[in-house]
C-alpha cells in the first residue's frame, strides 16, 4: 500500500466541516483511504451505494434513510443516490458538529446546480487523483511549494534520455493497472475501465444514451491532450455541434478523465474569455488511448512531447492537491509567448514550467522562461525546464533544468 499524501487533509477536513467529500476517478483508491481514515483517524460506520440493498432505501427514501444511519457515517459512491446530499443538508443544519460524514463519489455531484447550490459553508471538497509518483517513489518534496519558494528540487545521476520516463508514463497512476504486467493485461484493464466508467457515470450524471458519441470525443481529445480545446475544430471532426461537444467535454471532466486547464493572464479579468488546455488526466490512460507502448513513446514524436506534457501537468496538479496554501495551475499563451505550465499562489506569486523530451536544454526553450521572469519582477519565484537530463542544473537567475525525477525527489 502506499501512502496518500491527502490522507491528512481528509482527517484535518473532518475536524473542521460537517461533510468531507473525496472526489476523484473510478479506482483511485477513494474507498482505500477512506475506509484507513475511518479506521484511525475517525471511526464511522461504513455505507456503500455499490450494494443493492443500501442503494435502494436511499433512493426510495433519502432523508428516512439518513435519519436511520448510526453516528458519523462513511457512505461510499454517493454519485448513485445524489439526492443523499440534500438529506444530509437537513441533518447538518440542524447539529453542525464537525465530522458528521464522509462521502466519496467517481463523479462530481457537486457540478449540479441544485446540489451545489444546497451546500456552500456545509461540505469540503478533497480532490483524489491516481497515484502521484512521488507516492510510489517514497518522495516527501512537494514541488509546486518549492517552486513558489523560489527553489527547485535538486536531482543527480538521474537516468537520461527518452527511457527515462518512458515506461512511468505508460504505468500512469491507477493502482490495478500499474499492478498489470504491460502489454495485453494492462491493455485489457484500461478497455474496461473506460466502458464501464462512460456507461455507469454517464447514465448517473445525465442519463446520457449516446455513451458511444462520448467515447468517441474521449479518444479523439486524447489526440489533441495538452492543446487549446477547440470545440468548433472538434465539433467538425465529430460531426457534432460545437455546444453538444463543449458539454461531453464537461461530463469527462466530472468524472475526472478529462482536465480543462484556464489560461494565465497578468490581469486577473482577461483570464476568463480565454482558450483553455485540454489534458487526459492519467498518462497511463492517454498512453493507451493512443495505443502507444514504451517504444512508441522514445521515438514517435507525434506522441512523446504530448505525453510528457500530460504527465508533469497531472503531477503537478496533484502536488497542489494536498499543499499547505491554494496554488492555481494555468497554461500561458499570448501571441507568440508560449510557457507550458504556470502556478500562483493566492498572494499573486508565480513559477512556471517548461515541459522537454530531450536531455539537453536549448537557449530557445528559455527565451519565455526568461521574458515572464523578466517582466514579472519580485512577482516571480521559479522557472524550470522539466528535461531528461542527469541533474538539476542552474540556468541564470531563477531558472533550472530539472531532470523527471525531480517530480518525486
Amino acid at each position: 500500500m502506499y501512502p496518500r499524501f491527502v490522507r491528512s487533509l481528509v482527517a484535518e477536513s473532518l475536524s473542521d466541516s460537517r461533510i468531507v467529500f473525496i472526489a476523484g476517478a473510478r479506482q483511485v483508491g477513494k474507498t482505500t483511504l477512506a475506509s484507513k481514515v475511518i479506521a484511525d483517524e475517525h471511526p464511522m460506520t461504513f455505507y456503500t451505494l455499490d450494494d443493492k440493498v443500501t442503494r435502494d432505501a436511499a433512493l426510495a427514501d433519502p432523508t428516512g434513510f439518513v435519519a436511520g444511519l448510526v453516528g458519523p457515517a462513511f457512505i461510499d459512491e454517493i454519485q448513485r443516490a445524489p439526492d443523499l446530499l440534500l438529506a444530509l443538508k437537513q441533518v447538518v443544519d440542524k447539529d453542525p458538529v464537525p465530522g458528521r460524514f464522509l462521502i466519496t463519489g467517481s463523479a462530481n455531484v457537486l457540478a449540479s446546480r441544485k446540489i451545489r447550490d444546497a451546500l456552500p459553508g456545509r461540505i469540503d471538497r478533497v480532490r483524489m487523483w491516481p497515484l502521484a509518483r512521488t507516492e510510489i517513489e517514497g518522495g516527501n518534496l512537494n514541488v509546486a511549494e518549492e517552486l513558489l519558494a523560489g527553489r527547485a528540487p535538486q536531482v543527480t545521476d538521474a537516468p537520461l534520455g527518452h527511457a527515462a520516463f518512458s515506461s512511468i508514463v505508460c504505468e500512469g497512476g491507477y493502482p490495478e493497472a500499474r499492478r498489470r504486467p504491460a502489454g495485453r493485461s494492462r491493455t485489457r484493464w484500461f478497455s474496461n475501465y473506460i466502458d464501464t466508467t462512460l456507461e455507469r457515470d454517464l447514465f448517473e450524471l445525465a442519463e446520457a444514451r449516446r455513451v458511444e458519441d462520448i467515447g468517441q470525443l474521449l479518444r479523439l481529445l486524447a489526440t489533441q491532450s495538452a492543446n487549446l480545446a477547440n470545440y468548433s475544430t472538434i465539433a467538425q471532426r465529430l460531426n457534432m455541434d460545437p455546444k453538444t461537444v463543449k458539454a461531453y467535454i464537461g461530463l469527462l471532466e466530472q468524472m475526472f478523465l478529462v482536465q480543462r486547464l484556464p489560461a494565465w493572464r497578468p490581469g486577473l479579468g482577461a483570464r476568463e474569455a480565454t482558450t483553455p488546455k485540454v489534458y487526459i488526466c492519467d498518462s497511463g490512460l492517454l498512453a493507451y488511448l493512443l495505443g502507444a507502448d514504451e517504444k512508441r513513446v522514445e521515438s514517435d514524436d507525434r506522441i512523446t512531447g504530448k505525453i510528457c506534457e500530460t504527465f508533469v501537468a497531472a503531477e503537478i496538479m496533484k502536488h497542489i492537491s494536498w499543499a499547505q496554501d491554494e496554488v492555481r495551475l494555468y497554461h500561458y499563451q499570448r501571441d507568440r509567448e508560449d510557457v507550458d505550465l504556470i502556478l500562483e499562489n493566492r498572494r499573486g506569486e508565480i513559477a512556471a514550467i517548461e515541459v522537454k523530451a530531450h536531455a539537453t536544454v536549448r537557449q530557445n526553450d528559455l527565451h519565455w522562461l526568461r521574458k515572464l521572469r523578466d517582466t514579472r519582477g519580485t512577482q516571480f519565484k521559479a522557472g524550470i525546464v522539466i528535461y531528461s537530463g542527469a541533474q538539476t542544473t542552474p540556468l541564470g537567475d531563477q531558472l533550472w533544468a530539472v531532470p523527471y525525477a525531480g517530480l518525486w525527489a
